[in-house]
């Protein structure tokens, strides 16, 4: 049996990740995503699956990146009260691939708040796949509307659980 499925062949979830929601679109089509809160921050995370790999049978670059668009953002809310409600499109997205995350891999990772301006956020962050350095991140966000005063149902998908 392969290592990262489980008896009932549903991919195996690290201990403390839960499944973090994100209404239709997207991600929804690329997850799922899982999410581990921490006492300052959160954990993100995914499972690699064949639909996420290139030919070469690694994570394909594009998932790793989207992986990161949303750890960026999702990790502000969490290290931030005053940015907890607030959509934060990506301005700039800078990712340094460290190293392939073969299928099957648990990729995660852990967002770190640089500074937080009037109308801007910069973060980055460090993606590991299976306890091993992947890709580093470093982004650019603007502050944008709450959530609550965002028109659509996709601002309500991104409110801090």
């Amino acid at each position: 049996m392969d290592s990262c499925m489980s008896a009932d062949t549903e991919p195996k979830i690290p201990e403390g990740f839960k499944p973090r929601r994100f209404g239709d679109g997207f991600i929804a089509g690329n997850g799922p995503l899982y999410q581990k809160k921490l006492e300052h921050g959160v954990l993100l995370g995914f499972r690699v699956e064949p639909r996420h790999c290139n030919p070469m049978g690694i994570c394909h670059g594009g998932m790793i990146a989207t992986f990161c668009d949303m750890l960026l953002p999702i990790s502000a809310h969490h290290l931030s009260d005053a940015l907890s409600e607030r959509f934060l499109p990506t301005i700039s997205l800078q990712v340094d691939y460290l190293a392939p995350s073969p299928k099957g891999a648990w990729v995660q990772g852990e967002g770190q708040l640089l500074r937080s301006t009037r109308s801007l956020v910069f973060m980055q962050g460090l993606v590991t796949a299976d306890g091993e350095p992947v890709a580093r991140a470093s982004g650019v966000f603007k502050i944008g509307p709450r959530f609550g005063d965002a028109p659509g149902p996709a601002a309500q998908a991104f409110a801090k659980p």
